[in-house]
């Protein structure tokens, strides 16, 4: 039944991990669209 623990682990851990990119990877790219805007003036 280790297994059954494990699994619900990796769940939890995985569900963290894109709930987590999905509010990174917005602020990357609006970072990066700032950065560049400030570049090319």
């Amino acid at each position: 039944m280790d297994s059954a623990n494990d699994l619900k682990a990796a769940r939890k851990t995985y569900s963290g991990f894109i709930g987590s990119l999905k509010w990174a990877v917005p602020l990357i790219a609006i970072i990066s669209f700032i950065v560049v805007l400030l570049i090319a003036s």
